[in-house]
């Protein structure tokens, strides 16, 4: 549980996030929490709420919003929620900010993570660089921008393709990739395989690319971004193999969300980011685990 300091200092941080979206003209949204159906996602498992679910993301309907509400650049603070999600970095229900805006691609976007984090980092007084566990991490820009290819070739012993074709991507990343990056400098890991961005754009000169990234810092990765996949037979068609991911876990897949298909062919070019502001709070405040940034853990409950 956090005492007053603590608490001073996660709501200094909640205010410096509305304060640079509001300051950039973003409209703050309200999404509801309980959904009678999600996007399909084989590395999330929902929580039930009688017949609906619990969202574990706001992105579907902020995606909605801006395919049929005309809105051009929202934000959102709010709570998620997924099953088996415990440890030192995961919490089951945890903070989420998501922020989306039209006109703009991955690239565009990464532009815009750097000046959030710097007027972020400055409120709670850190000017330039901070110390995490320490490690003193720069915050001037450019930061470092790897793709997910060159990040294998520089520290895994397969390429990118035979960890692949092995099925060990994600355990190759986590145990080779992710203790090296953000060391020192905050770092963009950049241009996954398409199969690994079920709601990422296709790369128009590598179509087996998707345009996504994720931040990282101290090896500790706090958002997921990418360009807004927007064509609805390839939105279903990968949608159906997330459906087919679910089955081989013995999950129950539920039906595709058709609301939310029926509107991508009105949504404009955009882009979107996921970041944890839990595991924000954790490298701003130089806590070492998720539990030290949170008002309860489900143990204090």
């Amino acid at each position: 549980m956090l005492n007053e300091s603590g608490l001073r200092k996660r709501a200094t941080l909640i205010q410096a996030l509305r304060q640079f979206f509001v300051g950039r003209n973003y409209i703050e949204v309200e999404t509801p929490l309980r959904l009678p159906v999600l996007i399909p996602e084989a590395h999330n498992e929902p929580v039930e709420s009688a017949d609906h679910y619990l969202q574990t993301s706001p992105e579907m309907c902020m995606k909605r919003l801006l395919a049929e509400a005309g809105c051009r650049k929202i934000f959102q603070i709010c709570k998620c929620f997924r099953k088996k999600e415990r440890g030192d970095r995961h919490i089951p229900e945890f903070t989420m900010l998501e922020w989306y805006r039209t006109s703009c691609d991955y690239f565009s976007l990464m532009d815009e993570c750097e000046d959030m984090f710097i007027e972020v980092a400055r409120a709670l007084g850190h000017i330039g660089s901070f110390s995490v566990r320490g490690d003193t991490i720069n915050l001037e820009k450019p930061w470092k921008r790897l793709t997910v290819s060159d990040a294998f070739a520089q520290y895994v012993p397969v390429s990118m393709n035979q960890a692949l074709e092995q099925n060990r991507f994600d355990e190759m990343l986590c145990s080779y990739i992710e203790p090296q990056l953000g060391i020192g400098k905050p770092v963009f890991l950049y241009d996954y395989p398409v199969e690994l961005g079920a709601l990422a754009k296709r790369k128009r000169d590598n179509p087996s690319l998707a345009e996504r990234f994720e931040i990282y810092i101290t090896g500790l990765e706090l958002a997921n971004g990418f360009s807004e996949l927007t064509d609805l037979k390839e939105q279903q068609k990968r949608f159906e193999m997330e459906q087919q991911l679910i089955k081989k876990q013995n999950r129950t897949a539920a039906e595709l969300p058709q609301k939310f298909l029926s509107s991508l062919p009105k949504m404009p070019e955009a882009a979107g980011i996921a970041l944890g502001v839990d595991r924000l709070a954790m490298i701003l405040l130089d806590a070492e685990i998720i539990d030290q940034v949170v008002c309860f853990t489900p143990e204090d409950l």
